[in-house]
């Protein structure tokens, strides 16, 4: 069953009851009133009958006839019987005791009594008079009140049966109108596929559920992007990086062996090999670090990770790789509750992501000092890292975190143009940006941003 039907089918129910409800009690309240109203016209009709037997020789003939002519207009399946001291008929024949004796001395007892006994009503009073004390119980039957009561049922039936109806056409309505955005989100899902993992479902305006769950989808089809990408630079650029400085080594080796060089020409031969080798060694390493971000980036388990003690961590990495004050962490602001420090994170592609960006401008600043601003507060963590080297040239700022992609000016240094990639994925995955300010000669500064 689809959700508008099962929730046209709830709210139908719920409604539906709720109507049952209130009709039930208003046809109980109904109910009562007319039995109640019948048993004071059976206790009119006992003091009538009083009144026409034993009061007669006390009131005048014309109120006598009054009375006689109120009695005489029988209800339906009337009965009444005068019962004496003894428990014996008075008045009125009873030949079958129409009443047994228990009824009579209940009457008897508290003076009043009212029952029914489907379909008639029983009302019993105890008269004291001149002429003696009696119990006078009178029974009947209210047709027109059971006439009444069907034709309420009836409407209320019918009235029940439109008002069901109507709630569930207008909840089927409300429910395919409240779902609509749903149904235009699975529409967007089933364009998405392998091939176009770029497109985004609309994630509307609102701050409802719908547009929370877009929202999700759409940070999921982001990971799956991200993920498919990095499988697919690494397939596409493994082969041509790799072979390219081993086809020089290759090369140049042969012609070593080929002949015997003179020692000017040798040393030429193995510092080339030696350059392709650690660019080599540098390939290999960075596509060893792509698999791994490619490997942990669908299944990157996340933990609190304090950004402020990774980089303190960093910092006496750096040091004992190329000493004091190397890096310099310049601590600009910090917040009160120490938890705003922390985000949720994979601890180790975090200090990848981070590394590489402190490598990157030790590397093009020819090992100068590297400086790094961290600001944080109850909203932000922000960390710059600011290099004095060959800056980044204006053309090439914006392609700079394709993968392989090297600028023209640092093309002499030694690299595989995968690190930016990389880190860029690993905070992209942890909610974080990237950003880079940079002039050429001038020096780069790489913010890293992370928002609460």
């Amino acid at each position: 069953m689809k959700i508008k039907d099962r929730l046209s089918l709830y709210f139908t129910l719920v409604g539906s009851g709720i109507l049952l409800a209130v009709m039930i009690a208003l046809y109980i309240s109904v109910y009562t009133i007319v039995h109640n109203d019948f048993y004071r016209h059976l206790y009119d009709r006992a003091n009538v009958a009083a009144q026409l037997y034993l009061k007669a020789d006390e009131i005048s003939p014309d109120s006598l006839s009054k009375v006689r002519a109120r009695f005489m207009r029988n209800l339906h399946g009337e009965v009444t019987r005068f019962y004496d001291d003894k428990n014996t008929a008075a008045f009125i024949r009873d030949d079958e005791q129409y009443w047994d004796f228990k009824t009579i001395e209940a009457v008897r007892k508290y003076n009043y009594l009212e029952y029914s006994t489907d379909p008639a009503q029983i009302v019993g009073i105890y008269v004291k008079d001149n002429q003696g004390n009696f119990v006078i119980l009178v029974s009947a039957i209210d047709d027109t009140g059971m006439h009444q009561l069907e034709s309420i049922r009836e409407a209320m039936l019918i009235v029940f049966l439109i008002v069901a109806a109507t709630l569930f056409l207008v909840s089927r309505w409300l429910a395919q109108g409240t779902l609509s955005p749903i149904k235009n989100v699975v529409r967007q899902m089933k364009l998405i596929k392998a091939t176009n993992l770029h497109l985004r479902v609309d994630e509307g305006k609102g701050k409802d559920e719908i547009s929370e769950l877009a929202n999700n989808f759409n940070r999921l089809l982001e990971h799956l992007e991200n993920a498919f990408e990095l499988q697919r630079t690494y397939v596409t650029n493994a082969s041509h990086e790799l072979r390219t400085p081993i086809t020089t080594i290759i090369g140049e080796t042969e012609h070593a062996l080929a002949k015997q060089l003179p020692p000017e020409e040798s040393h030429r031969v193995l510092q080339l090999i030696l350059e392709e080798s650690e660019r080599l060694r540098d390939t290999i390493t960075g596509l060893m670090e792509l698999a791994q971000v490619d490997m942990d980036y669908t299944i990157a388990d996340t933990s609190p990770v304090r950004i402020d003690e990774l980089l303190w961590e960093l910092q006496d990495y750096w040091i004992g790789k190329i000493g004091p004050g190397a890096l310099q962490v310049n601590i600009e602001h910090m917040p009160e509750n120490e938890t705003r420090l922390t985000i949720p994170a994979n601890y180790q592609l975090l200090y990848i992501a981070i590394n590489n960006l402190i490598g990157n401008a030790f590397k093009f600043s020819n090992q100068q000092t590297v400086k790094c601003n961290f600001y944080a507060d109850e909203t932000t963590i922000q960390m710059e890292i600011i290099d004095s080297g060959i800056g980044v040239p204006a053309e090439d700022l914006d392609l700079i975190f394709k993968s392989f992609y090297r600028a023209k000016n640092s093309r002499n240094f030694v690299g595989s143009g995968i690190g930016l990639y990389v880190t860029q994925k690993i905070i992209q995955l942890f909610n974080g940006t990237l950003t880079v300010a940079s002039k050429q000669d001038e020096g780069t500064c790489m913010t890293v941003k992370f928002m609460h």
